[in-house]
């Protein structure tokens, strides 16, 4: 797994490959709940119990999910709140909330950040993806679980 090393827990930010992260931000957002609350006046909308947000092969699961607008009608930024869970291919990360800016298809992942690539683990406060890109950042006491033989593979 490259983006890991062993000297990325001594770290205080790691910068870390996504592979399975990378997603086209420009497909359609699907997204299911229990309950949908909607607030004209502000653009926004609120989905809440087992909400599950897809695009793509990626999946974001979360207690609650605000989505903001913007004056096209298209969806500006999505605010996950609650046993975050992203999943995409073989990499998942889990955290307390996380915002996906779909202009910039940027997901800031906050609080007891746990990452996870195969047999490899990393935590921190804040995870940065750049899914456009596949890559991203670990900060705030950044410490990893490094499986050298996953490695290998």
């Amino acid at each position: 797994m490259s983006g890991l090393t062993a000297g990325a827990a001594l770290a205080q930010g790691a910068q870390v490959a996504f592979g399975g992260l990378k997603q086209d931000a420009s497909l359609p957002v699907e997204v299911t709940a229990d309950s949908l609350e909607v607030n004209q006046a502000d653009g926004s909308a609120v989905f809440t119990g087992n909400v599950l947000i897809g695009q793509g092969e990626m999946r974001l699961s979360a207690d609650k999910v605000r989505v903001e607008y913007n004056t096209s009608g298209g969806i500006d930024k999505m605010h996950a709140m609650g046993k975050v869970l992203l999943v995409s291919g073989g990499e998942a990360a889990e955290a307390n909330e996380a915002v996906y800016t779909i202009e910039t298809a940027s997901i800031v992942m906050t609080g007891s950040v746990i990452l996870t690539q195969g047999d490899n683990a990393l935590s921190g406060q804040t995870l940065t993806v750049d899914l456009a890109s596949g890559t991203g950042r670990m900060e705030g006491r950044v410490s990893t679980v490094f499986n050298p033989s996953s490695a290998k593979e």
